[in-house]
């Protein structure tokens, strides 16, 4: 993974800390907080009670444990012996398991807008070393091509609780879609098990809670404004959930006047050209959340609408928050007592 300079580190920082509002109200409850880089952000840990620095040091284990297992660029790491199997089999983890068949799931039921497998293109155009470069079509064609998440193949063995996967010859895929929900989902799981009831994980865009806040109220999450990162449009007021956004303003190039974005469309290979801005998806299960963003954005406002209507209330519920270039925000009705619109250069509406 690339490797940010310490202006966009404090940057990203600033950005992680303004997703969260702060935490008023919590008493006298100690809390206890810890700022981590991996996955190429900055994390930051907060977790209350007696327990805090436990779960504290218990969450970062898992996280740095998923990003050297996850690396595309570790040798070691199973995204590297996926990457370089020629066909074969690979033995994988649970967590990773979870993550391709999550994964899967959705680039089923939404017709290929999440795809794994188009790491070559995001290699291509440096968006995962910043060394920014805008292909031919050629070039991309050439990528895509290599194209498979269609293809692949997840295996569980119950009797050892292991797991498989295998692709095609010439596949190349990234966890970048998916890692920090998973990440997060873990690190919140790590607080669990040593005895921590109140906390909450920040990784860049993905935020995860534990319980409520010492206090026994909801979680203040901020929606960040996509034209004024410093900003934010609105506040949702949640419980024990994931809340993961996807937007353009991200991670982005300019070059020769033009803004080019991380979010590819897998049919083209280019950054996806739709009138969104940023899909926030809040659901229970992290993995899903993170995948759901991306695919969400993908699909575009009124597919992604006919996803949620379609999807969303089924076994594992989800609402969105869509901001389109008009400075509209849609909430489905899940959000109705949960969002809080605070910024007057938006408009807000529900659906059903």
């Amino acid at each position: 993974m690339k490797k940010l300079t310490l202006t966009h580190r404090i940057l990203i920082a600033c950005l992680c800390l303004a997703m969260v509002l702060p935490l008023a109200g919590c008493g006298e409850t100690k809390m206890s907080q810890r700022q981590v880089f991996a996955m190429d952000t900055v994390m930051t840990l907060t977790a209350y009670g007696k327990n805090a620095e436990r779960g504290l040091t218990a969450a970062q284990s898992v996280i740095q444990s998923m990003n050297d297992m996850l690396d595309p660029d570790i040798e070691t790491s199973t995204t590297y012996a996926i990457n370089h199997a020629n066909g074969a089999n690979v033995s994988v983890s649970g967590q990773v398991a979870t993550m391709l068949s999550t994964a899967q799931t959705v680039y089923k039921q939404s017709g290929g807008a999440l795809d794994l497998t188009i790491y070559p293109v995001i290699q291509r155009w440096g968006f995962d070393s910043g060394r920014y470069y805008v292909p031919t079509d050629e070039e991309l064609w050439e990528d895509l091509a290599r194209k498979s998440f269609d293809k692949m193949t997840l295996t569980s063995f119950p009797s050892s609780g292991s797991y498989a996967v295998s692709f095609p010859e010439g596949t190349a895929l990234s966890f970048g879609a998916v890692a920090k929900g998973c990440a997060a989902e873990n690190a919140i799981q790590a607080m669990r098990n040593v005895g921590v009831t109140s906390g909450i994980v920040s990784l860049g865009g993905n935020v995860q809670t534990l319980g409520l806040k010492p206090d026994g109220s909801f979680w203040n999450v901020a929606v960040q404004d996509p034209n004024n990162t410093a900003s934010y449009v609105g506040v949702l007021s949640v419980g024990e959930t994931a809340v993961v956004t996807s937007g353009t303003y991200q991670r982005f190039f300019i070059q020769n006047g033009k803004t080019y974005h991380h979010l590819i469309n897998p049919e083209n290979g280019r950054p996806i050209n739709n009138t969104l801005k940023s899909v926030t998806i809040v659901c229970a299960d992290g993995t899903l959340s993170d995948c759901l963003s991306t695919a969400m954005f993908v699909l575009g406002q009124s597919k992604a609408l006919n996803y949620w209507r379609q999807y969303g209330t089924k076994d594992t519920p989800f609402d969105m928050v869509l901001i389109n270039n008009e400075n509209e925000i849609i909430c489905t009705k899940g959000l109705i007592e949960k969002f809080t619109l605070t910024n007057n250069n938006y408009t807000l509406r529900y659906v059903e």
